[in-house]
């Protein structure tokens, strides 16, 4: 199937605008989302072997999850389980209904295998996602692996209200998903970035901690240009707040050189980065974070992973799960069944059963 989508899909989709195609892809999954029939069929196809893990007292039937951004409006819920993910995150969700920024707001640097967008947290406001996911639990087609939702601040919303922004849609959604992640390091929102701060931040954990009786998993998604000092301010509020992981990481904002003409004509695009370019520096997030927790604090590595190799140096560098955006775009939808499948070949090769025996492996 890789073959397949690499020689004759791809190419295909490559012609058409890319937020167009991502859309299309999405609407197919949707339709199949909507028939239990169709559903098995495209799992036994693209269906993951088992490789179960357990992270901050959910189960997985394993560790490769679908990122945010994917699926913003909770379009194809049950169909992510079918395509062999371990997990899902939607969104990202804001309390308010918004449009995001003017179009075009993606790009593919397609010789560096990467992605920017600026797409602006385009969505239809939580109150619209809680009855969308409501229907799909109605439906009997919940998938049976772990559901989250990544929470952004609306647009409209001025900086000092942002925690009861935050707190507003996770009020709506919280008996809706398994967990749930802070996204403050988007770069597309204006300043949202600034809500990283530490002061501000804990703000946000309060509140929503306020509303959070059955302990539902908080994460926060850290932005991949933050210092390893700011960084370190953000694990300060691990325990106080209970933040139950780390989303490692969003995109960035660097780019890396070419020569290329071409290509820097889409480096030149303002927005977020992902994809391969990004590898590198997510992984070394993954390690700080691991090394400065000592490995108590459980973190989601995404950023650049497109096969088993590169999610085997997310995990062994420190992540519990990872998660796969750019890569499916690059490889299909193949891509999570490919790397579990991986990750079990490498966990024999190591004489490891479980997958959690890995996690920090390079410390």
């Amino acid at each position: 199937m890789g073959w397949l989508h690499k020689t004759i899909i791809r190419p295909q989709l490559f012609r058409q605008d890319s937020e167009v195609a991502h859309n299309k892809a999405v609407n197919a999954l949707a339709r199949v989302s909507r028939s239990s029939f169709a559903l098995g069929a495209v799992k036994s196809i693209f269906g993951s072997p088992e490789l179960p893990t357990e992270v901050f007292g959910l189960k997985f039937p394993n560790p490769v999850g679908l990122a945010a951004g994917m699926d913003k409006h909770a379009s194809a819920v049950p169909g992510w389980a079918a395509l062999g993910f371990g997990f899902t995150e939607l969104g990202g969700v804001t309390w308010h209904a918004q449009p995001g920024n003017p179009k075009p707001r993606m790009f593919r640097a397609i010789a560096d295998e990467g992605v920017i967008n600026r797409m602006g947290f385009n969505n239809s406001g939580a109150e619209a996602m809680a009855q969308k996911l409501a229907a799909w639990k109605n439906s009997g087609r919940w998938p049976a692996h772990p559901v989250g939702i990544n929470l952004g601040k609306s647009k409209i919303t001025p900086l000092e209200k942002a925690a009861e922004d935050y707190a507003n849609s996770f009020r709506a959604l919280r008996d809706l998903a398994d967990f749930f992640v802070v996204n403050v390091s988007s770069p597309n929102t204006p300043n949202l970035r600034q809500l990283q701060d530490k002061a501000a931040l804990d703000e946000i954990f309060a509140a929503l901690q306020s509303l959070n009786p059955t302990r539902k998993p908080i994460l926060v998604k850290v932005a991949p240009d933050l210092t390893f000092e700011a960084l370190d301010e953000i694990l300060e509020l691990v325990a106080p707040r209970n933040i139950a992981g780390i989303v490692a990481t969003n995109t960035t904002i660097a780019r890396p050189q070419t020569s290329d003409a071409k290509l820097q004509k889409i480096y030149d695009e303002t927005g977020g980065l992902s994809g391969r370019p990004l590898r590198a520096r997510s992984t070394e997030v993954v390690h700080h974070l691991y090394q400065q927790t000592q490995g108590k604090l459980p973190i989601i590595g995404v950023g650049g992973i497109f096969d088993a190799d590169d999610a085997w140096e997310k995990i062994t560098a420190g992540a519990s799960l990872v998660q796969v955006y750019t890569g499916m775009v690059y490889e299909g939808p193949g891509v999570a069944k490919k790397i579990v499948a991986g990750l079990q070949v490498r966990l024999e090769i190591a004489g490891m059963k479980h997958l959690s025996q890995a996690v920090g492996l390079r410390h």
